[in-house]
């Protein structure tokens, strides 16, 4: 239930809107109580006897009023009643079409309403979802699968809008029906009701048991739907390297094999799901029966009952199942949209790892140095980075090498603050990061990853990506400075030109100096650069390499390299090795110490000793 409430919380912006629809909803529901009471009238004037007709065709005031049952019929027939049968009928009619007009208007008029508050909250959850996505700091998706991720985003609040549109509807104009419809069989005859009523809790503990398990059911049918969109997502992303493997038959499988259990678990749910409404209306039958019988006996047998009262209360009886059917199965919807929310509220509750403080310090520019002090940093239980000392001064450029798992990246990730440390500090003029703003701190930056991200949006806009309104002559300026100019103007429609999914429309090479393009147009002091040219052929990565060379005059430089022929000339490599500094020089210093850098140069160049070049 709690849960249930938060969902409604959604709903607090559009209280207006709600109150209307309420409004509208218990218009309705007089009009469809009304509508069943002159339904009973209209069976009574066609097939009561005539002579009795005759009686009570022309009501007159002096009519004995005994009860509030007697008093309605009374107030009714002074209304239908006229000077013959057809006349009557005639007027019942008109009465009948008048009211289920009346009705089905203020049903549109809530169902109106309803849906577009659904709507909107459904809008909300998703702005909500996404922008905490965006406020997530980068650990949280080390620990989570991009396609677990999208299910929520898209499938579970697809159910939990259905478990909203569908339920509060019914919260708004059920509960209504059946408090109406009761109350007129109470007026009717209060022993039938009484008896109707006599089953409901053996009813209710039924519903209840179904809707626990079926909430167990949608956790597990939501989990698993989220799998299968995490190993579709996978392939897509991947599928050269599948065909290029000819694993289509495995991912068949492994696919097949995830979809099967979905729908084993789906299958459960449906089976107990579909369970509920005939159980419930079984039992309301059966109610329905007994009354039928015993009802009948007073009508026929002991005469407390006039036929009348008899056909209404049927009437009546049965379109009070109605609402009760469909309140039976809300708490099924219920706890299914439970079921997604749990997981929705689970993402909205996480606390990013790394926050802004209050009062963060805005930073506008970078005049000394980037400082690393005694740094320590753990991944979970694992230490990355222990007692890192490192400078790194304006203006140079710094190479980080060494064997994968090294804590390379995660070095350099410290400084736009992805990740925060577990001891030490990291400072840029002196100024611990975790003191100054996002914004003012990554503007500083320029970032360019070896796997190229781009979207699939014109040229022009991957390279201005972040920045509003820039200036045409700065984009063209960055192209050039990332070597991008002259096959961007090649194309079609030059910096127009859509790239499509990832910019697959394009080369390694070139998505790789679009995106140099991109870290460049803001001009920032600091530019980091992650093994951004490791995964392009020789042409590209030489194209890469000078439009790198470019960028990084008059620039601080943090290198992540791979491929020791492109650090040569840094003016400082740091050699890391399971989280710790072991070596820091340059290229001729480091080569001619013989320790862990030579191994990796003789890894990469071949075991003979390599000639030391004179600096330049």
């Amino acid at each position: 239930m709690k849960i249930y409430l938060r969902i409604l919380g959604f709903i607090r912006p559009y209280l207006g809107i709600v109150l209307l629809s309420l409004v509208a909803s218990l218009f309705y529901v007089v009009f469809n109580t009304a509508s069943m009471w002159f339904t009973a009238s209209l069976i009574n004037v066609i097939f009561e006897d005539r002579p009795v007709a005759e009686e009570v065709q022309q009501p007159t005031a002096e009519t004995p009023v005994t009860n509030l049952n007697e008093r309605l019929k009374h107030e009714s027939k002074q209304l239908i009643y006229q000077d013959n049968p057809v006349d009557t009928l005639k007027a019942l009619c008109f009465i009948i079409l008048g009211i289920f007009i009346l009705k089905n208007i203020f049903y549109y008029l809530q169902g109106l309403g309803i849906g577009y508050v659904n709507m909107k909250v459904i809008q909300d959850a998703r702005d909500r979802l996404y922008e905490k996505l965006n406020q997530l700091s980068m650990g949280f998706y080390d620990r989570h699968r991009t396609g677990t991720l999208s299910s929520i985003v898209i499938n579970d609040v697809n159910a939990m809008n259905n478990s909203i549109s569908n339920s509060f509807s019914k919260l708004l104009v059920e509960p209504a029906n059946i408090v109406f419809f009761t109350t007129a069989l109470f007026i009717i005859s209060w022993r039938l009701t009484l008896m109707a009523i006599v089953v409901i809790p053996i009813s209710a503990v039924l519903i209840t048991k179904i809707g626990q398990s079926l909430r167990r059911k949608s956790s597990r049918t939501y989990r698993q739907i989220a799998h299968v969109m995490s190993i579709l997502q996978e392939m897509l992303y991947n599928v050269r390297i599948v065909k290029a493997f000819a694993t289509e038959d495995y991912e068949n499988r492994r696919f097949q094999k995830s979809t099967q259990k979905h729908f084993h678990y789906s299958f459960r749910h449906k089976r107990l799901s579909v369970l509920s409404s005939p159980l419930n209306e079984i039992i309301g039958v059966a109610i329905g029966v007994i009354l039928l019988w015993y009802g009948g006996l007073q009508v026929l047998l002991h005469n407390t009952l006039t036929s009348e009262d008899f056909i209404r209360f049927i009437i009546l009886l049965f379109m009070l199942l109605q609402p009760l059917k469909a309140m039976s199965g809300l708490n099924n919807m219920i706890q299914t949209g439970v079921a997604a929310a749990e997981r929705i509220f689970g993402i909205l509750d996480k606390a990013p790892e790394v926050q802004e403080r209050e009062n963060a310090i805005p930073i506008t520019e970078f005049k000394d140095a980037i400082e690393y002090r005694n740094v320590y940093f753990k991944y979970e239980d694992n230490w990355v980075l222990e007692d890192i000392n490192l400078r790194i001064s304006r203006g140079e450029v710094v190479a980080l090498v060494g064997p994968s798992g090294a804590g390379k990246s995660t070095l350099v990730d410290l400084v736009p603050r992805f990740y925060d440390i577990d001891k030490g500090s990291v400072t840029i003029d002196g100024l611990d990061v975790r003191d100054l703003s996002f914004h003012s701190l990554r503007n500083l930056l320029g970032m360019v990853t070896q796997e190229t991200i781009l979207f699939n949006d014109t040229i022009a806009q991957n390279i201005a990506y972040g920045i509003d309104a820039a200036d045409e002559d700065a984009i063209r300026e960055a192209a050039r400075l990332a070597n991008a100019y002259e096959f961007i103007e090649k194309l079609p429609r030059g910096f127009e030109t859509n790239i499509g999914d990832r910019g697959l429309k394009l080369s390694g090479g070139q998505r790789q100096r679009i995106s140099i393009a991109r870290a460049l147009l803001n001009n920032p002091p600091i530019l980091i650069l992650d093994e951004a040219t490791s995964s392009l052929d020789t042409e590209s990565e030489q194209l890469v390499q000078n439009a790198i060379d470019n960028v990084m005059q008059d620039r601080t430089t943090l290198v992540i390299a791979h491929r020791l022929s492109t650090i040569t000339h840094a003016d400082k490599i740091v050699v890391l090795e399971d989280g710790h500094i072991v070596e820091e020089g340059d290229h001729h210093t480091l080569l001619a110490a013989n320790g862990a850098y030579r191994r990796l140069y003789d890894m990469q160049f071949g075991a003979h000793p390599a000639p030391i070049e004179e600096s330049s």
